[in-house]
């Protein structure tokens, strides 16, 4: 029962915390914007990328001489 006195105000101090950091998150800007950089990865066109890129076994390979 004694152990109860220490561990609920523990827990309370715990869970003050928790709210603050997700409330001091918020604030940040932490969760602004959740779908649009997954979006980005999603929509990025490679195409003209790829024809200009060798393949490696295609590019000069410069050794010292």
């Amino acid at each position: 029962m004694e152990a109860l006195y220490l561990l609920v105000p523990m827990s309370v101090l715990v869970v003050f915390f928790t709210i603050w950091l997700f409330f001091n998150a918020s604030d940040g800007g932490q969760f602004d914007d959740l779908v649009g950089p997954a979006m980005r990865i999603l929509q990025d066109d490679d195409s003209a990328d790829a024809a200009e890129v060798k393949p490696v076994a295609e590019k000069e390979v410069r050794r010292p001489s």
